[in-house]
């Protein structure tokens, strides 16, 4: 935006702080002359070499107060230009680093020095700011690599099956077609995933009532073969926990989040618990499983598109890698916060927490 070009901060200060010290120079002198008259008459009878009067006092003490207010508008410019560079110096060193992040160089920092004043939360806030740029601009880099990475796996694999089948005449039909549906399966449920992503991404869906206990009940019940088939116990319980969104992809976040305690669980025997709170103007879903021991690091990256923890991994179910980046998604679409943290015996605990809502008038 083009702007006309105006007088500069450090030059306001500067005048500010000598206009100010004039006008405190000039209320002192008046203060000084209001009181020498309280003492000298207008007139003194006598000799006028020994007696003053009044127009000898101004002829007196005229000149010393225009010398002073001189003298206090030079110390003032000097002195106001000089304080008004130094406290403007942090503020130079942020539109610095401002500048290069806006020529695309991410990786600066102010890392502003001294005592915590508004310009070092400033500068901190900025840097923390940059931190996270840098690192959705690195997320957003690997982003198409690896999404065409995997788009082309299934393609690969039908190609491959296909020439196969056409050079062995005595390829088994029903086979191969079986394995065309799997692989089509997966690259359809992939497709899905990734205009679910967009789609949360962008926010462009319907706001309602919704209560979080009742979907993550909605999607324990619907998730409950899977769970008998590993062998794994879910336990659900909690309280109503009202907020507003879209409940499609409420349901599909939370469903993720089941999904993903059941399969990344230990091999037999284990557990997973489901719960809802409210708190003060929150609601929070928590779901904690069972399973291998992780470490913070591998954590920190489960909700990177593609990055499935292969520690994690079973091999008859290895999902397509979008099941916490889409549950991160969605809650920061609804304007919430995911928390993942390994537990000490092993598995996750993941919470989601949203802004709470009132339950929709009539009920």
């Amino acid at each position: 935006m083009a702007r006309a070009a105006g007088p500069s901060v450090r030059l306001k200060l500067t005048l500010s702080y000598a206009g100010f010290l004039m006008v405190a120079g000039t209320l002192l002198l008046a203060v000084v002359w209001v009181f020498l008259l309280r003492y000298v008459p207008d007139v003194i009878a006598g000799p006028p070499m020994i007696s003053p009067d009044r127009s000898d006092l101004l002829d007196a003490f005229a000149p010393k107060a225009a010398a002073a207010l001189v003298f206090l508008l030079a110390f003032g410019l000097v002195g106001g230009w000089v304080l008004a560079g130094s406290m403007l110096a942090p503020l130079t060193r942020i539109t610095g680093a401002t500048r290069l992040a806006a020529n695309g160089s991410l990786a600066h920092r102010i890392q502003l020095e001294g005592r915590n004043d508004e310009f070092r939360e400033l500068a901190d806030a900025f840097d923390t700011m940059l931190a996270r740029l840098q690192a959705h601009d690195a997320e957003q880099q690997r982003f198409p690599a690896n999404a065409s990475h995997e788009l082309r796996t299934p393609l690969a694999i039908t190609q491959t099956l296909l020439e196969v089948a056409r050079d062995d005449p005595h390829c088994d039909a029903r086979e191969l077609i079986d394995r065309l549906h799997f692989v089509n399966a997966r690259a359809i449920e992939l497709t899905e995933a990734l205009l679910l992503l967009s789609r949360s991404d962008q926010g462009s869906f319907t706001r309602e009532h919704v209560d979080l206990s009742l979907v993550a009940e909605e999607a324990t019940e619907t998730l409950l073969p899977l769970a008998e088939q590993r062998g794994v116990t879910v336990e659900t319980g909690g309280e109503i926990s009202p907020t507003v969104g879209s409940h499609a992809l409420l349901l599909q976040m939370t469903t993720n989040l089941v999904q993903n305690a059941i399969v990344h669980n230990l091999p037999e025997h284990g557990s997973v618990w489901v719960d809802t709170a409210t708190h003060a103007e929150l609601v929070a879903l928590t779901v904690e499983n069972t399973g291998a021991t992780l470490t913070r690091q591998l954590v920190s990256t489960l909700t990177e598109p593609f990055q499935r923890g292969t520690q994690r991994i079973r091999s008859d179910h290895a999902g397509v890698g979008l099941g916490l980046a889409i549950v991160k998604s969605i809650t920061q679409a609804h304007g919430g916060t995911l928390a993942i943290v390994p537990r000490p015996g092993g598995g996750l605990r993941v919470t989601v927490r949203l802004p709470a809502s009132p339950p929709p008038s009539g009920e």
